[in-house]
């Protein structure tokens, strides 16, 4: 891992603080966000925005697996994923990685894995990469395994997910779409469908298996939420056993019945950007407007996180200090994390310098750490630099 920058005092930029943009300084000193006359560095024209928290992130699966069938090395996928991360404004992000029926990539044999790796490789990671775990609810055999890995890899963010319904309609409507699952997970198509429709006969155990992995999470301090509610009553079902936060409500009944709740809703930054869901779901737009959602992630795209917040500016749904709450403060807010998601002395230095003029990232400082350089930003702050030059990416 990279040392902390110098002390450093940024000044003449415009900086987001306590729910305003102000032009005042930014003081670093030792992986925080201090006070002091420190050697300045003249930021004007930039603004000075808190590092991005990403609740769920499924991009690094194209890291991991460019290609269907050409599997690279994990750490190798786990290295681009962070520098994709902090190139696009993400300081802390979690990898949104399946338990699942579906086998491959999203096995729990991958999923343990990928845990494994990014323990090891976490010490030289350039921002704060933790694990969320997608449950696929119909694995009540799996129950102690899951709960071992997420104990022995201090996992801190489960959703819950039934996608079964839908994967054998879809087998029996387009089966070729279904093949490649079969494939990854080691059978032809009717053995596949045999064990999709084994699982799903298991019903009657599931809600007890919930219960259980919800009264284990809530001993080890796991947050934990659902996963495409399609409407209120399913929003309401999980729930109940505790699963508060509602993660991609597919409708606006849904996403209702959470925020009546006080339960955060989070929605796909992609879905702003591209003005709606790819998958048919309600507009994440649509519900930021009606003020139904909370905090907005990357899905499977990390660039749509800033860019989401300017096109709520650019279309009049939220101010930009509200817009930037959505995928700062806010997630940092949802997580317990009191230490990030706001630019206060004493919190850790996380933040992201853009350019005022182009909206361009330029630098992202993750923990008092350098995780991504480029621009005019990046000439001004190398030229701050005592001494050797740091490691940047």
């Amino acid at each position: 891992m990279t040392g902390y920058l110098p002390p450093l005092r940024l000044t003449g930029a415009t900086i987001l603080r306590d729910g305003e943009l102000q032009r005042r300084s930014l003081v670093i000193e030792d992986g925080l966000i201090t006070k002091g006359p420190l050697p300045p560095v003249d930021m004007s024209g930039y603004l000075i925005l808190p590092g991005i928290v990403d609740l769920h992130g499924d991009a690094f699966e194209r890291h991991i697996a460019p290609r269907p069938g050409a599997p690279m090395p994990v750490m190798a996928g786990l290295r681009s994923t962070d520098r994709e991360a902090a190139a696009h404004g993400v300081t802390t992000a979690w990898l949104a990685q399946c338990w699942s029926w579906e086998g491959g990539l999203r096995s729990p044999d991958f999923a343990e894995s990928v845990m494994t790796a990014l323990a090891d490789y976490r010490p030289r990671a350039l921002t704060d990469l933790r694990i969320q775990i997608r449950c696929e609810t119909h694995m009540p055999d799996t129950r102690q395994r899951l709960l071992a890995a997420v104990r022995r890899h201090r996992v801190d963010y489960v959703v819950f997910n039934n996608h079964l319904p839908e994967t054998l309609a879809l087998a029996q409507s387009a089966p070729h779409r279904v093949a490649q699952w079969a494939a990854d997970a080691g059978y032809d198509l009717a053995g596949f469908v045999a064990m999709l429709e084994t699982a799903q006969a298991r019903g009657r155990e599931v809600p007890r298996h919930l219960c259980a992995l919800a009264e284990a999470f809530d001993e080890f301090g796991v947050r934990y939420g659902s996963h495409d509610d399609p409407d209120a009553e399913t929003r309401e079902y999980y729930r109940i056993i505790g699963a508060r936060i509602a993660e991609f409500p597919t409708s606006a009944g849904a996403a209702r019945l959470a925020r009546a709740c006080n339960d955060p809703v989070l929605m796909g930054a992609p879905n702003v950007v591209r003005g709606g869901s790819q998958s048919g779901g309600v507009s994440a737009l649509h519900l930021v407007a009606q003020g139904l959602c909370d905090a907005l992630v990357s899905d499977y795209h990390y660039p749509c996180l800033a860019e989401a917040a300017w096109v709520l500016v650019d279309k009049g749904v939220r101010a930009l200090p509200g817009a930037w709450d959505m995928i700062s403060r806010v997630p940092a807010e949802i997580m317990g994390l009191a230490d990030r998601g706001r630019l206060n002395h004493g919190m850790r230095a996380d933040f992201v310098v853009v350019n005022g003029t182009t909206r361009e990232i330029e630098a992202t400082v993750s923990g008092g750490r350098l995780a991504f350089l480029a621009g005019e930003a990046g000439a001004r702050l190398v030229g701050a630099f005592p001494g050797p030059m740091l490691a940047a990416e």
